[in-house]
């Protein structure tokens, strides 16, 4: 479903920024989460005082003064909140980056966030329509998305179809395919939209890129760490965001978590264009106990009813699951 109208606050949000917390080259960094909620609708979000009493720092990635968020329990609630610090909407947030400004497609902000990690937003910024020819069967693009409606490119395969139009790039948002507005359509619908496209025709896209700061700007270092009192145990600790249930804080994934999240993601990706590490986490949770393919298969139908899975894909994760587990990897 599209994403509804949202209310731009006119309220001043001044009590939210702290406008002297600045590091070299002009900005703040320090930040870490996993990725896309699984399904949109979830269970409804616990209430306040329930949820963990976290403050998270966080940036306009193109550049801004520092703001603090805390009480979000998902991805949404997530991008409401750095959308009230900043006065803007939050269908202008096209996705964050954890500790770095830059469109740095290994530091998205996902399903997890360390308890220390630094915030950038990206925003919509300009607006590009192309016609791209399909002369191969696969276009090269990887496709995720933020968890709050907006399909995105996360990776352009040197060579392909998709690398030889240069006015695509890594961190456009797909807005439209042939004319058909896809805000709201799942990352893995949208590379399978793609995919289904004819053989040697044209196809248009509109594209959304992120609003970009200069590029000489030098590489941000770690901002500041919350308080004292917003810490919890070592720190080392993260806050996962769930699309069902409350947000949690855990410890840090084990190397088996590590390995296993890495392989189901790349298996992801080769089966069915897409990357989401909060998919892959969610794939190990339900097969790092099952015995078989069969029962594992079952699992994910009653986990994630809205994926269809190839029968090869399963039977690969549930190995690549169980050689982490048992440290094959």
């Amino acid at each position: 479903m599209p994403l509804g109208p949202w209310k731009k606050k006119n309220k001043s949000t001044k009590e939210h920024l702290v406008e002297n917390e600045v590091v070299s080259g002009g900005h703040t960094g320090a930040g870490s989460l996993s990725k896309s909620a699984v399904n949109g609708a979830g269970l409804p979000a616990p209430p306040a005082n329930l949820r963990p009493k976290l403050v998270f720092h966080t940036q306009l990635a193109h550049g801004s003064p520092t703001g603090r968020i805390e009480g979000f329990g998902n991805v949404k609630e997530l991008y409401a909140k750095i959308a009230e610090v900043f006065n803007i909407t939050p269908p202008e947030i096209l996705f964050c980056t954890l500790n770095t400004h830059k469109i740095d497609m290994d530091k998205l902000l996902g399903g997890q966030i360390g308890l220390e990690d630094f915030i950038f937003a990206h925003v919509r910024g300009l607006k590009k329509e192309v016609e791209v020819y399909k002369s191969e069967d696969a276009l090269g693009l990887t496709i995720t998305d933020n968890g709050a409606g907006y399909a995105f490119i996360k990776r352009i395969k040197d060579g392909s179809v998709a690398d030889n139009v240069k006015v695509i790039c890594v961190g456009d948002h797909i807005e439209c395919i042939n004319g058909q507005n896809i805000v709201g359509t799942r990352h893995y619908e949208v590379a399978r939209m793609l995919k289904d496209l004819p053989k040697d025709k044209p196809f248009t896209l509109k594209l959304v890129e992120p609003m970009k700061a200069f590029d000489m700007l030098e590489p941000r270092s770690k901002g500041p760490k919350p308080a004292g009192e917003n810490k919890i145990g070592t720190g080392r600790g993260t806050l996962r965001l769930r699309s069902k249930g409350p947000a949690t804080v855990e410890d840090e994934p084990t190397e088996f978590e590590e390995k296993a999240v890495k392989k189901v993601d790349d298996l992801l990706e080769s089966y069915m264009g897409i990357r989401d590490t909060e998919l892959a986490a969610t794939m190990v949770e339900v097969g790092r106990d099952k015995k078989n393919p069969d029962e594992f298969a079952m699992a994910l139908d009653e986990t994630l009813g809205d994926f269809a899975f190839p029968d090869e894909f399963v039977f690969d994760v549930w190995g690549a699951i169980g050689d982490a587990r048992d440290g094959r990897l």
